[in-house]
């Protein structure tokens, strides 16, 4: 009897064809499921799956607060951050990412150094006179859920280089720089001086309330 192996053309595929056809259709499967399976009703064959392994929060410290946050600002700059290598093309060595940086900034009133020569009432308590240290500005917080990379270009070495980094394409480069042009952007909008207004409002509401007909609030 003639069998397949006898036959011309008939020989069988090394077992080693027969792994690496295997292994092909699973590859093809891993790509195309994730983007195709919820379609077919697939999506959890190879869907993503996160699990919460943090710790507990743990409280370092406690810090009592001595000044009055009188205003904040809401900001957002967009950051084109490119780096270029010397002597190398960009498709080898360079990067250039386009981020949307969205941020706070706090304007405060220090109270925590007043003393009673800050403070001048008059003989039947009807007239007071505070002076307060100028408003100054605390530093930018970048807002996670509002900060995002619109794109990013890397180059050959730089893609293979993120494989090994916790920080990759340089997203910390650009965060730096976000909270940078916020910070200078908020030394000139104004916001130091809203504080200021914001903080005089407060305390004339205050010792208004407290039986004084007349208050003074001055800065320097």
């Amino acid at each position: 009897m003639e069998t397949s192996s006898d036959r011309p053309g008939g020989a069988r595929r090394p077992w080693w064809g027969r792994v690496a056809a295997v292994l092909a259709v699973v590859a093809v499967l891993i790509v195309l499921v994730p983007r195709f399976g919820p379609v077919l009703g697939w999506g959890s064959l190879f869907g993503e799956e996160s699990r919460d392994r943090s710790g507990p929060a743990l409280l370092k410290s406690i810090q009592d607060m001595d000044h009055y946050e009188a205003a904040v600002g809401n900001f957002q700059v967009v950051v084109d951050l490119e780096k270029d290598a010397a002597f190398l093309p960009d498709a080898i060595r360079g990067t250039r990412t386009l981020y949307v940086g969205a941020g706070t900034v706090g304007g405060y009133v220090d109270l925590g150094g007043l003393t009673e020569r800050n403070v001048s009432v008059n003989g039947d308590r009807t007239e007071a006179s505070i002076r307060l240290p100028h408003a100054v500005l605390g530093t930018a917080a970048l807002d996670p859920n509002h900060s995002y990379a619109v794109s990013k270009q890397r180059g050959l070495l730089d893609r293979i280089g993120d494989l090994f980094s916790d920080n990759p394409a340089g997203e910390q480069a650009v965060q730096k720089l976000a909270a940078q042009h916020i910070d200078e952007a908020a030394r000139d909008s104004g916001l130091a001086e809203r504080a200021e207004k914001n903080t005089t409002a407060m305390l004339e509401g205050l010792l208004r309330s407290l039986g004084f007909r007349q208050v003074t609030v001055s800065y320097g």
